[in-house]
């Protein structure tokens, strides 16, 4: 957005869909760091490290293509304030890329961004615009998070130590029951607000990073974010899966809760005997490197089933 040749149709006569939507995000782009979307890039004015994350989302992929785009913007902010979250890390600066898709589309957008910015204050700094080759391409968009971390270094995946306990936030297939509500045509807000709007553990990441050794967000899975974790730190993570916390809708299907993933809770190590400072559940423990990196109620998890979700894979709609 900040891009002179994408915004150099922005005059004040202009009234395509990409000037609309700039002078959307101009509205919301108030901190003197974007320089009002006026400039070639935005300034950042900073004293110590920073944290820098992208995600990127596409349509049939990380959204089902009935869903309104305010949740879609809600989404793709709050996917990548989490992974600030998982380095105790405050948001500094967003930057947008953005498909644009028609009038009402764009509009919504702006408007779930809006509310997400509300929610999650983060200063909005620019981005680019692009137009698909037609009104029927498939939408991606992608948004770049930097954020500024309590504590130097932040805490990463490589972290966890033997003896350390394993402890998750939240509860687990509380996205999965959304999703399925929403193919079902359910509408029920408190059911799906996991999947649609869901909430980035900024206040428990912070609050966290002090006292963590390895800590990371659950995104694509409980079970395969674990054994990334564990291949990291170069240890064996072990899970007991009943002290998994699973929403009630998944309670007969703990496995599947396990390895779904969007939830967007964080999963940490501490030293044993600690206590974490916030609400979590302790479901598992740090051991000397083994055969396998992972190990769920003593034994490796079931090979023939994924761990949880990879891009590239024939799956399900999910992030």
């Amino acid at each position: 957005m900040s891009d002179p040749e994408t915004c150099a149709v922005t005059g004040p006569g202009d009234d395509s869909g990409e000037a609309r939507f700039i002078a959307a995000m101009r509205a919301l782009a108030t901190g003197t760091g974007a320089r009002a979307l006026s400039d070639d890039a935005a300034v950042l004015d900073t004293h110590g490290p920073l944290v820098v994350t992208h995600d990127m989302m596409v349509e049939g992929v990380h959204w089902l293509p009935s869903q309104d785009a305010a949740d879609v913007a809600w989404k793709l902010v709050a996917s990548n304030l989490s992974d600030l979250a998982a380095k105790g890390a405050r948001p500094v600066a967003l930057i947008l890329g953005y498909m644009l898709g028609d009038a009402a589309w764009d509009a919504a957008f702006a408007a779930g961004l809006r509310a997400v910015l509300a929610a999650h204050p983060a200063p909005l700094l620019g981005g680019d615009t692009v137009a698909g080759p037609s009104p029927a391409a498939t939408r991606t968009l992608g948004l770049t998070a930097i954020g500024a971390p309590v504590r130097n270094p932040p805490p990463a995946r490589a972290d966890a130590q033997v003896g350390d306990r394993v402890w998750v936030t939240g509860v687990l297939g509380a996205a999965l029951a959304g999703f399925e509500a929403l193919q079902r045509g359910v509408d029920d807000p408190a059911l799906t607000a996991a999947f649609r709007r869901p909430e980035p553990q900024l206040a428990t990441g912070a609050a966290l990073a002090p006292v963590v050794h390895a800590m990371m967000d659950v995104s694509d899975g409980l079970l395969i974010d674990a054994r990334r974790m564990a291949e990291a730190s170069r240890t064996t993570i072990a899970i007991d899966s009943s002290a998994v916390p699973v929403h009630p809708a998944l309670a007969d299907r703990r496995d599947e809760a396990m390895r779904w993933g969007d939830d967007y809770q964080l999963l940490f190590t501490m030293a044993d005997g600690i206590a974490p400072p916030v609400g979590a559940c302790c479901i598992g423990a740090v051991l000397p490197a083994g055969r396998e990196p992972l190990l769920i109620d003593r034994g490796p998890p079931d090979g023939s089933i994924p761990l949880g979700y990879a891009h590239g894979r024939d799956t399900a709609s999910k992030d």
